[in-house]
């Protein structure tokens, strides 16, 4: 027979939600910094000119700069204070947890638990520092040389003095989303980090969705086009929700233990595998790989002459590797499959977790603890990486297929900023969840003493 928790647990409904103070101040509390996120996505850039930089973009367009645009809500675009957005804090949290799977010294802070955490994270920091001032001085220069090269005055005021500024102004940006990141975390509802590049792609898309629907008005788009896209995007709405969910739950069975009563009983538990691993890293890794060469190619033909070997090498890579080619679909599949098994392997150390349910006595029932564990392990993780890779691939490759076929400038990214958006909203929406029940269990405890009380 279920208890009242249980029943409460059963019957949960946002019924509550006005009753929860708690949550609404940390709602309250999200919404608030992400409108200061987007706020300073039009604070432009000291000594740029925003006319001669939307020239720049669209000359741009298309390469690997499309990605930090998006993430970044389209800062990259106007040039503003947090032009690069996390994106270096999240390329130095991928660098420390690789770095820390594969280097012993790191792996031995890792295993210190809080004050481990806190040093790698103090090394995070410092790596987002450092990469945004590379990049930081890069955009500086790219900027300027831009300006020499088209006759267009990018930089108002070339030289060391706006490199220097342009530095400075984009470390206190990233840093300054830094740490709303970690407020966000601390004090509202959700991952703070990932609630900003969900914004930063959710505030672009009615802008693409604002183009399909004037091709629709127009008749560039056809209305059958337009119904199959938006079809297309719940189906891959309603897949993503279901795989990111997905499971293998391998049993975990311990030894008998005494009870209070002096019964034996012994404890079973799973160890959930999750079918995608990886997240949505491979794709970013993938993407960003393939458009790097059409980057440079990009920024590097004003100065080649298109008549010579460099030219004609640089034209047929825009041509191959541009978005919907065959080659550039295929690499990108690849890509996507090659990081999501490397990705899988550095995250997850079967030996090692073989090794932690031998100390703590639990074993898999068929199993021999040890090496069998271990070896077992690899070979289910195998297997559901496979299914995952499947997975991603079908995800992010369609909407490239599709993009192709119909020309419709929609999700360029692929599913990349749809697995984003999917995972976020799942996550926020699971915490918000958590909330209202431990909201409501402390109702029920209150009344549990008052009925004592009255006893």
């Amino acid at each position: 027979m279920a208890s009242r928790a249980d029943n409460l647990a059963s019957n949960f409904s946002l019924a509550k939600f006005s009753q929860a103070t708690d949550l609404k101040n940390r709602i309250w509390f999200t919404i608030g910094a992400l409108i200061i996120f987007r706020l300073l996505s039009y604070v432009p850039l000291p000594g740029v000119d925003p006319t001669a930089l939307a020239a720049l973009y669209q000359q741009t367009k298309g390469g690997v700069l499309d990605i930090f645009n998006t993430f970044s809500g389209g800062s990259l675009e106007r040039m503003s204070l947090i032009a690069l957005g996390v994106m270096p804090y999240i390329t130095a949290s991928i660098v420390v947890q690789l770095a820390a799977s594969l280097s012993p010294q790191l792996a031995a802070i890792k295993k210190e638990g809080e004050s481990g955490r806190k040093k790698l994270n103090q090394y995070t920091r410092y790596g987002t520092v450092f990469l945004t001032a590379m990049q930081g001085y890069f955009i500086a220069v790219g900027l300027e040389s831009y300006a020499g090269a088209s006759g267009i005055q990018a930089v108002i005021d070339p030289g060391i003095m706006f490199r220097i500024g342009a530095v400075i102004s984009l470390i206190g940006g990233t840093m300054f989303l830094m740490w709303l990141g970690e407020q966000i975390t601390a004090r509202g509802i959700g991952n703070g980090i990932s609630l900003i590049i969900m914004a930063g792609i959710v505030a672009q898309m009615p802008v693409f969705a604002a183009q399909m629907f004037e091709g629709g008005r127009t008749g560039s788009i056809s209305p059958f086009a337009i119904v199959a896209l938006i079809a297309m995007i719940v189906g891959l709405v309603l897949l993503i929700s279901f795989m990111e969910r997905a499971q293998r739950r391998v049993l975990i069975q311990y030894p008998k233990r005494a009870t209070q009563r002096g019964v034996m009983q012994a404890d079973r538990s799973h160890l959930p595998l999750k079918i995608n691993t990886a997240g949505v890293i491979p794709p970013i890794f993938a993407s960003s790989l393939l458009l790097m060469p059409l980057t440079i190619t990009q920024f590097a033909g004003n100065s080649v002459d298109a008549n010579s070997t460099a030219g004609g090498i640089l034209q047929s890579l825009n041509q191959y590797l541009a978005h919907g080619q065959p080659l550039y679909m295929a690499l990108y599949a690849l890509g996507i499959i090659f990081f999501c098994f490397f990705y899988t392997a550095v995250v997850f150390n079967p030996e090692e977790t073989s090794e932690n349910l031998k100390k703590n006595g639990g074993f898999i029932p068929g199993i021999r603890p040890g090496k069998n564990t271990a070896t077992y392990l690899d070979y289910v993780l195998t297997r559901i990486t496979v299914v995952g890779a499947a997975y991603l691939t079908f995800v992010c490759v369609l909407p490239e297929y599709v993009i192709a076929q119909t020309g419709i400038p929609l999700f360029f990214l692929g599913g990349t900023s749809l697995l984003i958006v999917v995972n976020v909203t799942v996550d926020t929406i699971t915490q918000i969840q958590s909330h209202l029940l431990a909201h409501q269990y402390a109702d029920l405890i209150k009344k549990a003493k008052l009925k004592g009380r009255l006893r």
